[in-house]
């Protein structure tokens, strides 16, 4: 499919820095795609479902290229719910950025190009979506993908954790735990971590300890 074939619905374009996954810290340049069948009770994105502006594919490579930033990541609502979304991931890569997905996990990611840092959102029982977990994606991660559970309480969190032995998650790629925002302490999140021993990340939202919930970064 030729690129000027192929548009996108997008909610919007900007740059900040990244606040989650491995690549925190780096200035990045978001898109923000339009559209999400699911509905994660503690969503903070909510004003992506609808709206945006259809744009062609092209035009939206010149808007990421006058940021003059190498690192892009594509993310929603959930990007994959809309069909051109691969061919923009394709895109990105081949004009050279360093390109990452924030994906919910609903979606097969087995078309996204091998390239792109998929970052798969696993959703604990508190999302109210846990029954959307796609769990077929997992045998198709590699060591360039990230695995995320968002945790509101224990329950989440022992949930998590057997869901990372059960599935061995550790061995296949890096496994991120984030406490929701005003719901679970951080600090009670690394102890629980600490206590088990547990191989994996802990992260908090950089971004919102910048700027709080301000739209656009």
């Amino acid at each position: 499919m030729a690129e000027g074939a192929v548009s996108l619905r997008v909610s919007e374009v900007f740059l900040s820095i990244q606040g989650e996954t491995s690549r925190t810290g780096l200035p990045t340049v978001f898109i923000r795609l339009t559209g999400c069948p699911l509905r994660c009770r503690w969503c903070d994105t909510t004003y992506s479902f609808q709206g945006g502006e259809t744009i062609a594919l092209e035009e939206l490579l010149r808007q990421v290229a006058a940021f003059g930033v190498g690192t892009v990541c594509v993310t929603g609502g959930e990007p994959l719910a809309q069909k051109g979304c691969p061919a923009l991931l394709t895109a990105l890569c081949d004009e050279g950025y360093s390109v990452s997905l924030e994906t919910s996990g609903a979606y097969d990611i087995a078309a996204v190009d091998p390239r792109v840092s998929r970052i798969v959102d696993i959703k604990p029982p508190e999302s109210g979506e846990s029954g959307r977990n796609l769990w077929d994606n997992i045998p198709l991660l590699n060591a360039r993908d990230e695995v995320k559970f968002v945790l509101a309480n224990r329950a989440d969190y022992d949930w998590a954790r057997v869901a990372v032995r059960q599935h061995e998650l550790i061995a296949r790629c890096p496994v991120l735990f984030s406490p929701v925002q005003g719901e679970l302490d951080p600090q009670q999140l690394a102890e629980w971590i600490l206590a088990d021993r547990l191989p994996v990340r802990m992260q908090v939202q950089l971004h919102k300890i910048l700027w709080g919930n301000a739209r656009g970064k």
